[in-house]
C-alpha cells in the first residue's frame, strides 16, 4: 500500500531554504545572488516558491552552506510529486490492461 503525501504537507525547497538557511544567516537575496554568481531575480523566484530548484543551484547551496544537493533535490521532487498528485484527478488516463 502506497502512502501519499498531502500536497499541503509538501514544502517547496525554496521556502525551506529561505526560512532555514538564508534568513538565519541574515543574508539578503542580492548578497547571496552575488555570492552565487546568479541573478537576484533567479534566486528570488526560487526562494519565493515560484521556480524549481536546479541541480546547479542545489550544488551552489551545498558548496556555500554544506547542505547536500541530493537532499535539496529530493525535497523539490517530493513537492513536485505532491502537486502533480493533487492535479491527477483532472488527468484523463485509464489503466491499461495487460
Amino acid at each position: 500500500m502506497a502512502i501519499r503525501m498531502h500536497p499541503a504537507l509538501a514544502v517547496h525547497v525554496g521556502d525551506w531554504l529561505k526560512t532555514e538557511i538564508v534568513e538565519p544567516y541574515g543574508l539578503t537575496v542580492k548578497a547571496l545572488a552575488n555570492h552565487f554568481s546568479v541573478s537576484r531575480q533567479a534566486l528570488s523566484t526560487l526562494l519565493n516558491g515560484r521556480a524549481s530548484l536546479s541541480a546547479d543551484m542545489a550544488i551552489r547551496f551545498e558548496m556555500a552552506f554544506g547542505v547536500k544537493a541530493d537532499t535539496l533535490l529530493r525535497i523539490q521532487t517530493a513537492y513536485d510529486l505532491a502537486q502533480a498528485r493533487a492535479r491527477s484527478r483532472e488527468m484523463q488516463v485509464g489503466r491499461l490492461a495487460a
